[in-house]
């Protein structure tokens, strides 16, 4: 299973948003910094199970749930995606305290 950290206390707009998760998931150069192409990167990394961790999971609900539910619905839409292709949904999000 492949495993991904994102610190939730550094997601403090979308930008930042973007950064971290460019950074950590080692997205391509030509992302496109928007949750389009976050969904096709993170698709594309998920042709195996992948756990993709928040931790500090509190600050984005107590402080920035917009990031927050951007992560929950878009992992989602990667599951489905999956499954409407046939395939299986190999994306889980968890997150800490």
């Amino acid at each position: 299973m492949k495993k991904f950290k994102i610190d939730g206390n550094k997601l403090t707009d979308w930008n930042s948003f973007h950064s971290e998760f460019k950074i950590a998931l080692s997205f391509p150069d030509y992302y496109g910094e928007n949750m389009n192409a976050w969904i096709d990167c993170v698709d594309d990394l998920t042709e195996q199970p992948t756990l993709l961790h928040i931790e500090n999971g509190n600050f984005l609900k107590e402080n920035k749930p917009d990031l927050l539910n951007a992560i929950l619905e878009c992992g989602a839409f990667v599951n489905y995606r999956k499954i409407e292709q046939g395939e299986k949904p190999n994306l889980i999000i968890s997150t800490s305290c």
